[in-house]
């Protein structure tokens, strides 16, 4: 009998070979995976076609395809990444296809809020509730699933998964690494609230002792679009006071959940600087944060009554200086009336002039000496409402449009992330590196995709014409993104687009 896995072996040898040959979608597929190296091994290339078949790493799929088959090990590895990831339509489709698919699968009935399943496979064996599947025990499988949003009929059910796991051994304090190796943890109560946004799960697990200081869910609490969590959480005792949640609040210059942080405790003045899972905050001090982001003067307000200080620096920057360069005249204005106007240094007054469309003439920007504490601007605005002359200005005034940030991302992939066809029209017509893999091992393409499953601002942004330009100006692609993709009209697009013809 054939080996199922010798036509992968076959597969990794030949990204092997084209990797060495120097072919752009080889490259592009190991950096996706694997950390650059001189000399990638073979069982790189493997550990590359594991993810691409949806597995952690090449034992894990070897074991799966022994055990189980290689194709149900394949299809259950997809339904596993759409509950995670709220994919709701691509789950139907799986069990559509093969209605047995859970079956024999602990984690995958948990997910599935499949009650009758989950107690009958713990009468037979009780150990199952504390058991480890694929990287997440059974009560995280069941506290980051997105699948009640798709049968809220199920909530009694979803409960009393819950009560089983724990009565058979389940921690609610439970976690696991986002990352193999990580220290941080992802805790349940963050499953449930930050990721799945479940409001009744995350409740239970409070008044079953989930500990809300877990370093996550009240900072994630904040980008929800409502305060459920928010308030649950402190009325449980979360403090806010270390975890830059009213920072993040700032982002969506939400007044209410500032109002409701800093009546907790939240202080103004404090910003966590220390890295969480391995990466800076995605956070600054408050006032700067609200410079950045471009927040309206009622916030602005919230702030500078809360006591937040406009002396105080960031990277050597002060808040002044971050309202001038960022043209955010509200918060400059308010420091102005409060304090007397600080100084702006040689790099600011040509940052500043170029925010507000002041003729620069002769005076441009070294892309090899960009000004100290404001290297990622035009990052930082490309996205924001009605900013797009200002990047224009800088970029015509020297301003590089292609370096990658601490994360990998250029604003070509921020653009993407963020579902803004105008700006990534601008950025392509400028000429883009279009194999660039970010450091979360997205293409352009890729990040697309993902931006429509995860971008907070999704909702209301265009990713089909996104797809579209990246496409018409010839984005490598890789094969799997429409079957990646967790958007129907995203997908179905790109299924379309990239059907090959006469099929």
């Amino acid at each position: 009998m054939t080996d199922p896995l010798d036509k992968l072996r076959r597969q990794a040898k030949a990204l092997k070979r084209g990797y060495e040959a120097g072919e752009d979608a080889a490259q592009i597929r190991l950096r996706q995976y694997v950390p650059a190296r001189e000399a990638p091994k073979y069982a790189d290339f493997l550990h590359v076609i594991a993810r691409e078949q949806g597995f952690e790493s090449w034992p894990r799929l070897k074991v799966a395809a022994e055990t189980v088959g290689l194709d149900r090990a394949a299809r259950q590895q997809r339904l596993k990444i759409a509950l995670y990831h709220g994919q709701n339509h691509v789950v139907r489709q799986l069990l559509q296809d093969t209605p047995d698919l859970a079956e024999g699968a602990f984690g995958l009935q948990v997910a599935l809020l499949n009650r009758a399943a989950v107690a009958r496979m713990l009468a037979n064996d009780p150990t199952l509730a504390t058991q480890n599947f694929g990287p997440r025990r059974p009560i995280l499988h069941l506290a980051f699933s997105k699948w009640i949003h798709a049968d809220p009929a199920l909530e009694a059910d979803m409960l009393a998964i819950a009560e089983m796991l724990v009565d058979h051994g389940a921690d609610v304090n439970d976690g696991f690494p986002f990352q193999p190796g990580d220290d941080h943890l992802l805790s349940a109560l963050y499953g449930a609230i930050g990721h799945a946004d479940n409001m009744v799960l995350g409740q239970w697990l409070l008044d079953h002792g989930a500990d809300p200081n877990d370093g996550e869910s009240l900072y994630h609490a904040t980008e929800l679009g409502h305060h459920k969590g928010l308030r649950m959480l402190l009325a449980a005792g979360a403090e806010p006071r270390g975890t830059n949640a009213l920072l993040r609040a700032i982002d969506f210059n939400d007044h209410t959940a500032v109002q409701v942080l800093l009546g907790a405790g939240a202080q103004v003045q404090e910003f966590n600087a220390d890295p969480v899972g391995g990466e800076a905050p995605y956070v600054i001090p408050a006032l700067h944060q609200a410079a950045r982001r471009g927040v309206d003067a009622r916030m602005v307000e919230l702030l500078l009554e809360a006591g937040a200080d406009p002396s105080l620096r960031f990277k050597g920057r002060t808040a002044y200086g971050y309202a001038r360069v960022f043209g955010q005249g509200a918060l400059a204005r308010a420091i102005e009336a409060r304090t007397r106007a600080l100084a702006l240094d040689a790099d600011e007054v040509l940052l500043a002039d170029v925010a507000v469309g002041e003729v620069i003439r002769e005076r441009r920007f070294d892309p090899l000496r960009l000004p100290v504490g404001y290297e990622n601007l035009l990052h930082e605005i490309i996205a924001m409402p009605g900013k797009l002359p200002h990047a224009m200005r800088l970029v015509s005034a020297g301003w590089p449009h292609e370096r990658a940030d601490s994360f990998g991302m250029t604003p070509l992939h921020l653009a993407a992330w963020e579902g803004l066809p105008e700006v990534m029209g601008w950025l392509l017509g400028l000429g883009c590196d279009l194999t660039h893999v970010n450091g979360y091992g997205g293409t352009l393409l890729g990040t697309i995709v993902h931006g429509a499953d995860n971008c907070p601002n999704r909702a209301d942004r265009d990713y089909i014409t996104c797809a579209k330009l990246a496409l018409d100006h010839g984005a490598p692609v890789l094969g799997r993104e429409a079957d990646e993709s967790g958007d129907p009209e995203l997908s179905e697009y790109l299924r379309a687009r990239l059907q090959p013809k006469g099929e």
